[in-house]
């Protein structure tokens, strides 16, 4: 869906920058030698014109060499000053900014991973990657090319005119004369710009979108032979792209020249006047040179100004966004004090409800009990609340109604953390990094050895297909682990939850899309990883449903029968009709 560009009708939210500004904080002392920088090139700004004017009437007039060269010396002295002040300013201002952002996204990656799963659901990934990404680097502009560049000009621009008027009002006002077009013409351009840089932001979003989407998807693109169609598509959003790109370049050459022809009008007002005034001996010829210097430079800043303002405003719209998401509070509370080096493994559920979306119940009325070591096996049809079951033991989610205990404690009384590392969860969909084998293993947790992994890969069975691998367990399984079988990566993923030696597995067995040999190794590593643990499996296969202690079959949310495989099938109830229809040709 085409991202919309946030319109808040401010010129600039103040509200916004003080929040930002809480970031610079810790840079505080920077932040002050960036001020005094900034006020140390305002200053110097009037001061090369007016000794240009000093040498011209008092040295070259006059034809005092030495005097001339003692200016020269001075001039040369103060260009150095000024670059030396201007190189501090840039490198400042960045160097801020830089930190500020890189601050801003560890504290928003940071956040990001405490939210709710249910944030998720319902937020798209570009987005968040946009926010993280794109609009954090926008903020960086901020400091180098927004509120610090424009104060450095405003107060440039209040220094020469200070100087100017000091010196001769009213050839002043003769200089300032065109001001009044260079800034309807600024307003008109900043306006205008303004718009196409928002179309420019939205294009480049779609299209971002749209490629991030169907790369992702090219196996769907190409088994349904939709690349023509879906070319056609991209050329559409490339068409968006560009014509939001050439209006902003048609604005930009459109208004710099407009903007030079104002500029060469002010100044040619100005040798007119000034040429008449030194023929008169009204004026001295250095005061004509020191004020053509003088609209040179004011009508620099004015020019720019128009850039200046848009970057603020863009970076206060990503600043916004950017905010909106920090204040997002949708993350599961973890106040638990309860932090077990290791559990016993026994769950309950007790009149457990579940709504993902206000009063829709996924789950109603769920009571069970699993001891320590039992298997509870949960079937039923695709949307029946399985995996919801498994997703509340984990706390991915919180319940609505209802009490879910492990060993006879709630478990929001325990320790996010530890509660997690006591369950291992493995899911049907298999999630690999890109990156080694080994490390998407430990996951790069340093207290897992390198032995620790191997003797889990053993006693899975997975060892012997990783170490034939070129490299073996260093193996780069690439983004989504595409150079491996769909086996494969469930073996892997049977490794990494065994090296935490969970006392409770969670298991969404999936064995439907492997190979018979494969399904063998699958299902000698199941029994190696339920093996003296407690285990809640999500049942595809017949087998671990046969050997459950316990059975639920639930439909709509709702436990319809419980009992085991025998007694079930005694029943002739819902359970015997799943029987029948997906298990019986597994049964020879």
């Amino acid at each position: 869906m085409p991202e919309k560009e946030n319109k808040s009708g401010k010129v600039v939210d103040l509200h916004i920058l003080r929040r930002l500004f809480k970031f610079v904080k810790p840079y505080r002392g920077r932040f002050v030698f960036l001020v005094f920088l900034t006020l140390l090139v305002a200053v110097l700004a009037p001061v090369r014109p007016m000794l240009i004017q000093y040498t011209v009437d008092n040295h070259i007039a006059l034809g005092d060499l030495q005097g001339l060269i003692n200016m020269i010396i001075l001039l040369v002295g103060l260009l150095v000053l000024q670059s030396i002040a201007q190189y501090a300013h840039t490198y400042q201002s960045g160097w801020i900014g830089q930190y500020v952002i890189r601050d801003i996204r560890i504290k928003l990656y940071d956040h990001l991973l405490k939210l709710r799963l249910k944030f998720f659901d319902r937020t798209a990934i570009g987005k968040l990657v946009t926010r993280n990404v794109s609009d954090v680097e926008t903020l960086a502009e901020v400091f180098s090319q927004g509120v610090a560049a424009m104060a450095g000009d405003l107060l440039q621009l209040f220094f020469i005119v200070g100087a100017m008027l000091y010196i001769d009002w009213k050839l002043t006002l003769v200089c300032l004369s065109t001001l009044p077009l260079l800034l309807i013409s600024t307003y008109i351009f900043k306006e205008k710009i303004k718009s196409a840089f928002t179309e420019v932001r939205n294009a480049v979003a779609n299209l971002n979108s749209f490629v991030q989407e169907h790369i992702t998807g090219m196996n769907i693109v190409q088994i349904f032979n939709s690349e023509e169609r879906e070319y056609k598509k991209f050329q559409e959003i490339n068409k968006e792209h560009k014509k939001a790109n050439l209006r902003s370049v048609l604005y930009y050459s459109i208004y710099y020249p407009v903007a030079e022809v104002i500029q060469a009008a002010g100044i040619a007002l100005l040798v007119w006047y000034g040429a008449r005034g030194v023929m008169n001996h009204d004026l001295t010829l250095g005061i004509l040179i020191e004020f053509i210097m003088f609209i040179q430079m004011f009508f620099r800043p004015i020019r720019l100004i128009a850039d200046r303002f848009n970057t603020l405003q863009l970076g206060i719209v990503s600043t916004d966004r950017i905010l909106k998401l920090l204040d997002n509070q949708d993350h599961i509370v973890n106040d638990g004090k309860v932090k077990p080096a290791k559990i016993a493994g026994e769950v309950s559920f007790e009149n457990v409800w579940l709504a993902y979306d206000k009063e829709d119940y996924v789950l109603k009325d769920i009571s069970f009990k699993v001891k320590p070591g039992e298997t509870l096996a949960l079937v039923g049809a695709t949307g029946a609340g399985k995996s919801s079951v498994i997703n509340l033991l984990n706390r991915f989610y919180d319940i609505n109604k209802g009490s879910i205990k492990v060993d006879g404690i709630e478990i929001g009384e325990y320790d996010l953390n530890a509660l997690r590392k006591n369950i291992g969860t493995v899911l049907q969909d298999v999630f690999l990094f890109s990156d080694s084998i080994y490390q998407n293993i430990t996951l790069g947790d340093p207290t897992i050895s390198r032995q620790k992994v191997m003797e889990a890969a053993e006693l899975v069975g997975a060892r012997k297909f990783i170490e034939r691998l070129p490299e073996g367990f260093d193996f780069n399984v690439m983004e989504r682990g595409a150079t491996l079988s769909v086996g494969q990566r469930q073996l892997i993923s049977f490794v990494r939850t065994m090296v935490y030696d969970p006392a409770i597995i969670v298991l969404d067995e999936a064995t439907s899309s492997v190979d018979s040999e494969t399904e063998e190794l699958i299902q000698h590593a199941i029994e190696n990883l339920m093996k003296g643990r407690t285990a809640i499996v999500i049942a595809h296969r017949l087998s671990t449903i046969q050997k459950a202690d316990k059975i639920l079959v639930l439909d709509k949310g709702e436990i319809k029968e419980r009992g085991t495989h025998e007694e079930l099938l005694a029943l002739n109830g819902t359970y015997t009709q799943l029987y029948n229809m997906q298990y019986k040709e597994l049964v020879k």
